[in-house]
């Protein structure tokens, strides 16, 4: 808000899968009020795919990063770089060190493929070793850290329940999942640092609960520490 020529910040999450980096992303460009543009760099290992193509080949495209843009419509979106970790080198070029044009301040205002104005970078990576020194360099680290098995709870009761009870056309009052029940499936059958795993076994008692209703006729299912098994 001081300063108008400020460069945007390049921040970089770090953290175990399943543990919310991505949603934390789109939650920053929501408060942000900016558009929110997704990457994905798992596997990308052509440099072109970073800076683009040069116009005298057959079928040149532009680079991810000016498809974004354009797929913002806006010029200062915000765009997270998913997977960054996972970016590798082949004989096409060294893609992580064309990344470090792009989130380098001092030099993407002249990046070749796009710049008009500065976007807002993050980027989301799963083990920092397998990120190049200098790639690290340019960004500032925020671990995510691993859930704990109270946050799983509240995050499975307030938000993995009914987003599954709705994708598998279950009412709230057709299916109940005791305390004990949420507490015990967290506890014997997820064995995670984030939710991925613990949203997939809510959805396996979705799916059974609703052919219950369909088969059995019943009105409602209520799973305990009892019949969880």
């Amino acid at each position: 808000a001081l300063n108008k020529k400020q460069s945007g910040s390049i921040l970089l999450f770090v953290g175990a899968p399943g543990t919310g980096k991505t949603s934390i992303c789109q939650s920053i460009a929501k408060a942000l009020n900016r558009e929110y543009v997704r990457i994905s760099l798992g596997g990308v290992r052509d440099e072109a795919e970073i800076r683009g193509h040069r116009r005298t080949y057959v079928g040149a495209m532009p680079g991810r990063l000016a498809n974004g843009l354009k797929q913002a419509g806006v010029k200062n979106p915000l765009m997270l770089l998913d997977e960054i970790d996972k970016v590798s080198s082949d004989y096409k070029g060294d893609t992580a060190s064309a990344l470090l044009e792009v989130l380098d301040s001092e030099q993407n205002c002249r990046f070749r493929d796009h710049y008009v104005e500065l976007p807002l970078f993050i980027a989301t990576a799963n083990d920092l070793h397998a990120i190049p020194r200098p790639l690290l360099d340019r960004m500032e680290i925020i671990e995510v850290s691993s859930y704990t098995a109270n946050e799983k709870f509240h995050i499975a009761k307030e938000h993995l329940i009914p987003k599954q009870l709705k994708r598998n056309g279950l009412k709230k009052e057709q299916l109940t999942i005791t305390k004990s029940a949420l507490e015990d499936l967290i506890e014997l059958y997820t064995k995670e640092a984030g939710v991925r795993q613990l949203e997939r076994r809510i959805g396996e008692i979705c799916r059974k609960a609703a052919r219950k209703t369909l088969e059995e006729h019943v009105e409602t299912v209520r799973v305990t520490g009892k019949n969880l098994e």
